[in-house]
């Protein structure tokens, strides 16, 4: 059993609380906020120049002049608030964001983070993700746990040229959540089936077990209809 894309966006909402200001990245991210508790104030930021994003948009609800910075269409909260990037990266410089949620091709045991060029590949530049790595106090990092070739992507050291070194705090994968701590890497939750002899199999670091480590729980599905387990 492990967590749908959904399942890992449902799971690091279940960790975003009253007042926090979130930054949400291309991918996995992005449908962090289909699952954010509606009865708390989380305010969402995009760094095309949005403050208060709502969930993604189905159908008759997307308005075509409504674009996040994942390049798909979003809502509006109650009282959102548009601005020009100039602004929006002066946010998310001057440490006003609490969080980021990121995407990532390897995560190190350090928390170092590689995000933006696969080896090889030719891409035009990283975006706004070394200026967000700097900025938030707390980046958490959304992906799958291996590659589709069944390479770990939790790593000894990135060999994908970095966003930004020594700065994530968390990550969510589709069978487990690891902390970065300064001591390593200690995995706080797994998914039922993979006890944490199954997670450091297809983890390249070492992992330390927490001593509260639990048993993900997790719904099939959730209030909207996605899946969230496969």
């Amino acid at each position: 059993m492990i967590l749908t894309r959904d399942g890992i966006a449902w799971r690091i909402a279940r960790d975003l609380h009253e007042g926090a200001y979130v930054n949400l990245g291309v991918g996995i991210p992005v449908l962090v906020s289909n699952y954010l508790d509606r009865t708390q104030e989380i305010f969402l930021h995009s760094e095309n120049g949005i403050l208060g994003v709502g969930p993604v948009p189905k159908g008759d609800h997307i308005d075509l002049d409504l674009i996040s910075a994942g390049k798909g269409f979003c809502t509006l909260a109650l009282g959102a608030a548009i601005f020009d990037q100039q602004v929006s990266f002066a946010m998310m410089r001057g440490g006003h964001l609490t969080h980021a949620v990121l995407g990532a091709i390897e995560v190190a045991q350090n928390g170092d983070f590689a995000n933006w060029k696969v080896p090889g590949e030719a891409v035009p530049g990283v975006g706004g993700a070394m200026d967000l790595a700097v900025g938030a106090p707390n980046i958490l990092i959304a992906m799958s746990h291996v590659t589709n070739k069944g390479k770990p992507k939790i790593v000894t050291a990135c060999t994908a040229p970095l966003t930004a070194r020594r700065c994530v705090k968390r990550i969510y994968t589709d069978l487990a959540i690891v902390d970065v701590t300064p001591g390593g890497l200690v995995l706080r939750e797994a998914m039922p089936g993979h006890d944490p002899a199954a997670v450091q199999a297809k983890t390249d670091a070492p992992l330390a077990v927490a001593p509260d480590f639990r048993e993900m729980a997790v719904p099939q599905v959730a209030a909207n209809g996605a899946k969230l387990v496969q």
